[in-house]
């Protein structure tokens, strides 16, 4: 989905090879959106904004975490310094609506 994410950027960035890229330590971290299973499964009664702004807040706790744990040891690949809406450079607040849908997606896959 990174890669995905980031040759999206690099196309409207008139890159036209669309480069995408990731880091291996992104693989663990992602795979945590594995609990979104059972937390769905708990919420499926809700509606879908609250279910959409629980895994967004779950996931900015996650990127937030992680990155502050990385930062520590010189490892966190991603640095949101430069953008308007960013907290400690670890997380961005404009993001909200991408992780609101990935959050929704990742539970239709993980059913």
């Amino acid at each position: 989905m990174e890669v995905f994410w980031t040759g999206t950027i690099s196309l409207f960035q008139r890159d036209k090879k669309m480069s995408g890229n990731t880091s291996l330590i992104m693989f663990p971290i992602y795979g945590m959106a594995a609990v979104i299973k059972p937390l769905s499964k708990k919420m499926e009664k809700r509606n879908v904004f609250l279910r959409g702004t629980v895994y967004t807040c779950g996931i900015y706790t996650m990127e937030y975490l992680t990155g502050k744990m990385l930062k520590k040891k010189e490892m966190c690949p991603w640095d949101y310094s430069s953008s308007k809406y960013n907290i400690d450079g670890l997380i961005r607040l404009d993001y909200a609506p991408v992780w609101f849908t990935t959050g929704l997606l990742y539970e239709k896959i993980l059913k």
